[in-house]
């Protein structure tokens, strides 16, 4: 079924744009466009991450690294390291491959159309339509969570997530306008994170709110649905935490693909489903010493799994260290800030070095 008053909704929503867009460090004044290197760098961040959280990270990343030259050349580790505590590792191996890519096939400069961006590291439909939308003004549709829940809750679509996603996309695209793509878009991602909102939508000062089948029908809350999501499973494993007499803490790279790839961690036991005994996995430390287990476990949850670990602390002598595998190192609590270190693994440091 084809949308109706589209140009009427373009402009109703354009026009409360101009009034109440939101001020965000990646978002250029009123009538300027955003440098491609900004909105990619920002929606990759974004993903799967909250605004508020994003906004220092963001920061940080173009005063270290101001053009997607300067990141290609960033050695990756540096690049893990300032990312650490945003997760969804695979997003910073993505961002450095992508900007390497940038520099060495495409000169520095993203392509414009669909199928060159999409052909580099980590840029999917989302983030290719965005950068289209929002760097180069092109007539693209960028539907991310927000989009689908205002455009669910306009047109009433009550088919659950994911099942719903084609006739959402078809909808939101017929709604883009040929002038204006870019601030159209974030338009819809503002109108989505501060007026409809998952809960408790704020209906009466949407400007859309005429147009809102879901409203009169009043589902609007209860939209977009979704199917009941499977239960995640508990993985458990023993940390071990190694502390020199100093203060410095033993450290080991992570594979470079997979699960928090290329991050530093202290060594482990694997992290397996069932029943566990962390008494039971000390002959998996490192080195032998006097393991003290700690009280308590470090939760995390990943998108996947839910994961428990509990702690082993233990002092490392001289006469021990030589018998540390290679690959491992030795760092001080005060250069911790400076590690590619994941936020599971910050929070088992806190804890044996707090106990």
């Amino acid at each position: 079924m084809t949308m109706t008053h589209a140009p009427d909704h373009a402009g109703r929503l354009l026009a409360w744009y101009d009034r109440h867009r939101r001020a965000l460090p990646w978002r250029a004044p009123a009538g300027a466009r955003t440098e491609p290197y900004r909105v990619w760098l920002s929606e990759i961040m974004l993903q799967q991450t909250t605004v508020a959280t994003v906004g220092d990270y963001y920061r940080r990343f173009v005063e270290r690294w101001p053009t997607v030259e300067a990141l290609a050349t960033a050695p990756l580790d540096d690049v893990l390291s300032a990312w650490a505590g945003l997760g969804y590792y695979a997003r910073a191996r993505n961002l450095h491959a992508c900007a390497q890519a940038v520099a060495d096939r495409h000169g520095g400069r993203f392509p414009e159309d669909e199928v060159g961006l999409r052909a580099l590291p980590g840029i999917g439909p989302y983030t290719a339509a965005a950068i289209r939308a929002i760097a180069f003004d092109h007539k693209a549709s960028a539907v991310d969570g927000n989009v689908e829940r205002v455009i669910a809750r306009l047109q009433a679509i009550e088919t659950p997530l994911p099942d719903a996603k084609i006739e959402l996309h078809l909808r939101a695209a017929e709604l883009v306008p040929a002038r204006r793509a870019g601030d159209y878009a974030q338009a819809m991602m503002d109108l989505g994170a501060t007026v409809c909102t998952p809960r408790s939508p704020r209906c009466v000062i949407c400007p859309l709110v005429n147009r809102c089948r879901g409203r009169k029908r009043g589902i609007a809350e209860s939209l977009p649905r979704r199917r009941p999501k499977a239960a995640k499973p508990t993985r458990r494993g023993l940390a071990f935490v190694l502390a020199r007499k100093d203060g410095a803490i033993l450290l080991r790279k992570r594979p470079p693909r997979g699960l928090l790839g290329g991050m530093d961690e202290v060594p482990s036991s694997p992290w397996r489903e069932g029943k566990f005994t962390a008494a039971d996995a000390l002959d998996l430390a490192p080195v032998p010493a006097r393991w003290t287990l700690l009280d308590g476990l470090v939760r995390h949850t990943f998108t996947h799994f839910h994961l428990e670990l509990a702690v082993a602390r233990a002092t490392a002598t001289t006469g021990r260290l030589a018998q540390l595998a290679p690959g491992t190192v030795w760092c001080t609590l005060d250069r911790l800030t400076e590690r590619a270190l994941p936020t599971v693994m910050r929070k088992v440091i806190a804890k044996a070095t707090l106990s």
